[in-house]
C-alpha cells in the first residue's frame, strides 16, 4: 500500500464516525491530518470544511474523507474549491464509480444514515480504487469553472 496522507474532517453529527474511521485507517497504516471538530458539541461544518479542502487541493493531503449528519451540507461546502471533487457516497458501489469514473478525491459520508460497519467498508473501497482515466478524464477536465 501507498503511504498516503487522508484528510479527515466532520461536523458534531460525524464526531464519532471520524473518530471510528480514524482508528481503522491507522490500524491500515494511513497517515491523516484531522481537522476537526474534537466533539460531539454543536458546530458549523464549513468551519471544517474548508481547511480539509485546501489541504486536498494543495495536495498535502492526497485524498479526504468528510462526514455530517446527511452529507449534504459538507459536501455543498466542498465542493465551492475548484480542485474538489467530493462525491457523497452510502454504499461500496457508489465509492467505487465516483473513485473510477469522477475521480472523487473527497470520499463524504452520511453520518446520520450508514451503518459504521458499512462506512468502514465504503472507506476501504474509495481508497483502493483508481481512476480509470480515458474517456473520464475529459469529463472531469470539464469540470471547474474557468
Amino acid at each position: 500500500m501507498d503511504k498516503i496522507n487522508i484528510a479527515l474532517c466532520s461536523d458534531h453529527a460525524g464526531f464519532e464516525l471520524k473518530e471510528a474511521i480514524k482508528a481503522h485507517l491507522a490500524e491500515a497504516g494511513y497517515d491523516t491530518t484531522d481537522f476537526g471538530t474534537d466533539s460531539a458539541e454543536s458546530c458549523d461544518y464549513p468551519d471544517y470544511a474548508h481547511p480539509c479542502a485546501e489541504a486536498v487541493e494543495s495536495g498535502r493531503c492526497r485524498l479526504g474523507i468528510a462526514m455530517c449528519g446527511t452529507g449534504n451540507g459538507i459536501a455543498m461546502t466542498l465542493n465551492k474549491h475548484q480542485g474538489v471533487r467530493a462525491a457523497l457516497c452510502w454504499s461500496m458501489d457508489l465509492a467505487r464509480l465516483a473513485r473510477e469514473h469522477n475521480d472523487a478525491n473527497i470520499l463524504v459520508l452520511p453520518a446520520r444514515f450508514i451503518d459504521p460497519t458499512v462506512a468502514l467498508a465504503v472507506v476501504d473501497t474509495f481508497l483502493t480504487t483508481p481512476f480509470e482515466g480515458g474517456r473520464h478524464k475529459r469529463r472531469i477536465e470539464k469540470i471547474p469553472v474557468k
